[in-house]
């Protein structure tokens, strides 16, 4: 029997629990709302998805989590009531017996992209996920990209450009044009009430003109950011996932229209900007190679 990894992709809403075999394979897996206590109860609700995994042949233990994961792994997830610091490594450890590897969920998407999805064989990748927030894995040179505070990534503060707002208004940042509840702030002033981003969407590709322009404008606000990224890290492929990525071409068309007017000419020629081909398993195999990886070494 080939080794295994118990895995998790923990997030606002779900919780997804996987058992990934070292070729890439899921074997099993679990899905539960997370509990909106927050706190120990969403590391009791984890607990129990993981324990109802078989458990023979796993040799770690891999969650990804939807913020800052610290080296020792403490947790700080801004949209988990209670999880300022939380010490989620130890409090697994303390409930499996296996080697425990907590990651930012950034780190898992791109890493399983890069290992089993749209980026596979790459080694120069960034990964984009956009959903209520923005948030980017990077690989360079075939490492993944940290930074000194474990905070690199954090591409939905980075300011961009309004062409569509007047000038004393047009400066803002990535997530407030491009995340959900952007597009949905957007559409507000579009149709003069509230439409969720995934109803913008849904009528956007059933060819509402107004609709396809707000994620039209989206699409331009992401592609200035593809722009810096691929001016400052020349990566081989950008994969854009996550909710709001169900636009498809409606989206990236746009995105790819404003990074080839934006960004330096040879390195716009040679990155590919994909969809994310594993959805929502790309973060759950993306802790599992991570586990893998730590294995080896």
């Amino acid at each position: 029997m080939g080794r295994f990894a118990l895995v998790a992709d923990l997030g606002g809403t779900k919780i997804a629990v996987a058992r990934v075999n070292d070729s890439g394979r899921v074997t099993h897996q679990l899905r539960a709302p997370t509990p909106a206590a927050g706190g120990l109860a969403v590391v009791e609700s984890l607990t129990d998805l993981l324990h109802r995994l078989p458990a023979r042949g796993a040799g770690a233990l891999g969650i990804g989590v939807p913020g800052l994961a610290y080296p020792d792994g403490a947790v700080w997830a801004p949209n988990l009531r209670g999880w300022e610091r939380l010490p989620l490594g130890e409090l697994l450890r303390a409930r499996f017996d296996l080697p425990v590897r907590v990651e930012s969920d950034r780190n898992a998407f791109v890493t399983g992209e890069a290992w089993q999805g749209s980026a596979k064989g790459c080694r120069d990748v960034v990964f984009i996920a956009i959903g209520t927030g923005i948030g980017a894995g990077i690989i360079s040179g075939g490492q993944l990209i940290r930074g000194c505070g474990e905070l690199a990534g954090c591409l939905g503060w980075m300011a961009v450009r309004d062409r569509f707002l007047p000038a004393y208004q047009a400066v803002g940042y990535l997530e407030s044009h491009v995340a959900g509840p952007g597009i949905t702030r957007a559409a507000a002033r579009v149709f003069h009430r509230p439409l969720e981003a995934r109803e913008v969407v849904k009528r956007a590709r059933q060819g509402d003109a107004q609709a396809r322009k707000v994620i039209a404008q989206a699409g331009h606000h992401l592609g200035l950011a593809l722009a810096n990224l691929v001016d400052i890290l020349n990566p081989q492929m950008i994969v854009i996932g996550g909710g709001v990525a169900g636009a498809g071409n409606l989206l990236l068309g746009p995105a790819r229209e404003t990074l080839r007017r934006w960004a330096q000419p040879l390195a716009a020629q040679q990155v590919r900007i994909s969809r994310s081909r594993l959805g929502a398993r790309a973060g759950l195999l993306g802790a599992a190679k991570l586990c893998f990886d730590q294995l080896h070494n």
